[in-house]
């Protein structure tokens, strides 16, 4: 009990603190209320519901009703509970009825609404499991049919929307902390993502891939927003598969998208129109909404080449890339547009060739050989976060003149400790996706951001992601 209060206290940002009656050893209603400077909620979350409590249910809504009686700004009774006693106590008033659905979204759920309304509880919550993005869709109609105001949530990664839209979604309130799946803390929630600012009519912007958790291009666009003073917001959009995307995206309104793995190839293919570079890379990166649908553009290529251009001139650069997906035709491309020689290495010689056809260059041996490259890129996940001590060659082959790792988390990778250590010029991929976001930002809005603001807010992401995770990375 006495954790339980240090950590109501310390709670800062929030209007309401639910205190969690279930992880508690001494319940004790009394001292849980006792001297709390914010509002709260008293919950008591049986093991049934997915709490811990395993007592009577005797014994658990006692504890619920004497925090009811002792002012409690709200206590939270499940809808499978048989507390006909505590409505009969309250009236339902400060009474928050609350369902859980830890599997997905029963089929039943409009059903489920209507009988909970018609208990008199104040407040109703719904909490669904999302397994993909349109799962969402199913809470967008429960508010708006009136009456008493409700909690919508869909946990997990894919719900992530109702937590930080809630206005869209109708919600009277929402739900911050680490204490369930899919919740978000509540200070990057104000700061990041600003959900006191957003309403009805603010923009919607996103990153779509999976996974996107990773990903700090919300943290850099959003800055982007507050300091052009743009009302909009940008979200992770955790997809099952680009129709997922797109369902959520028609159904809210979504202005604009940022695409990543693996959707990259399908986004151009569903783009409505495209431009001349995603034309020839076949793969879209950044999408926005028009009259005619969707339009696609590239911004990986020029994002690439940008940290690479302000070094000199790239023509008879004898360049190597590691990598045969998309982020390596890419690269391809964009490097003999500009002179360059291109040799492709990959595993997989098959697609090595494939990609080296596209831009017309040729394919070498993996790892590629000692003094065979100029300019070395790292187009693979190799050395991503968590793998922070994984490269994609070995230290020994490091004999070029400069190195780009186009990975981002972490900043520094072993490839490129590796490679500074061995003599060679490094070009960091935080580099390529700074010059990226600023060409997307550009094109979705009409205004040139501030490449500071977005390379300061991109760094302080990845240094929070450290501290979250206790784990190091350079």
């Amino acid at each position: 009990m006495a954790e339980l209060r240090a950590k109501r206290d310390a709670v800062r940002g929030a209007d309401l603190v639910e205190l969690r009656l279930d992880g508690v050893r001494d319940l004790s209603a009394a001292a849980a209320l006792a001297g709390r400077r914010t509002p709260v909620i008293v919950t008591c979350r049986p093991a049934w519901e997915g709490g811990r409590f395993d007592g009577s249910e005797a014994e658990r809504l006692a504890l619920l009703t004497e925090a009811w009686t002792m002012g409690a700004e709200y206590v939270d009774v499940e809808w499978k509970a048989d507390a006909r006693a505590l409505f009969e106590r309250t009236g339902g008033q400060r009474v928050v009825l609350s369902m859980h659905d830890f599997e997905g979204v029963p089929a039943d759920l409009e059903a489920r609404v209507h009988a909970m309304r018609t208990t008199g509880a104040e407040v109703l919550k719904i909490a669904v499991h999302a397994r993909r993005l349109r799962d969402q869709l199913a809470l967008l109609p429960l508010a708006r049919s009136g009456g008493v105001p409700m909690a919508l949530v869909a946990m997990g990664e894919a719900g992530l929307a109702t937590r930080l839209l809630p206005g869209r979604f109708g919600s009277c309130w929402t739900y911050g902390g680490d204490a369930a799946p899919g919740q978000m803390p509540i200070a990057r929630m104000l700061e990041e993502f600003g959900v006191r600012r957003t309403g009805t009519r603010t923009a919607i912007y996103g990153v779509v891939g999976r996974p996107v958790g990773h990903s700090v291009s919300p943290a850099m666009h959003n800055a982007a927003f507050r300091a052009a003073a743009i009302d909009a917001v940008y979200l992770p959009f955790a997809a099952e598969s680009l129709a997922d995307f797109f369902a959520l995206a028609e159904a809210l309104g979504v202005t604009g998208a940022s695409v990543t793995a693996p959707f990259k190839r399908e986004a151009f293919d569903a783009a409505d129109e495209a431009d001349p570079v995603s034309r020839r890379v076949q793969s879209v990166n950044t999408l926005r909404r028009s009259g005619r649908g969707w339009t696609g553009c590239n911004t990986d290529v020029n994002g690439f080449l940008t940290p690479l251009v302000r070094r000199g001139p790239l023509t008879g650069l004898q360049a190597s890339i590691l990598g045969a997906g998309g982020a390596a035709r890419g690269v391809a491309i964009a490097l003999s547009s500009g002179g360059a020689r291109v040799c492709v290495h990959a595993r997989q010689r098959e697609e090595a060739a494939a990609v080296a056809e596209a831009c017309g260059g040729t394919t070498g041996p993996w790892p590629p050989e000692a003094g065979s490259w100029d300019l070395l890129v790292n187009a693979t996940p190799v050395g991503t976060y968590p793998d922070v001590e994984a490269t994609p060659i070995p230290a020994a082959s490091l004999t070029g003149g400069r190195v780009y790792d186009l990975v981002y988390n972490p900043v520094s990778t072993r490839l490129l400790r590796d490679a500074e250590a061995a003599g060679c010029e490094v070009i960091a991929g935080l580099d390529m996706l700074v010059a990226q976001a600023l060409q997307q930002f550009e094109w979705w809005t009409g205004v040139r951001p501030s490449e500071r603001v977005m390379r300061a807010a991109a760094e302080a992401r990845l240094k929070a992601m450290v501290e979250e995770d206790g784990t190091s990375r350079v």
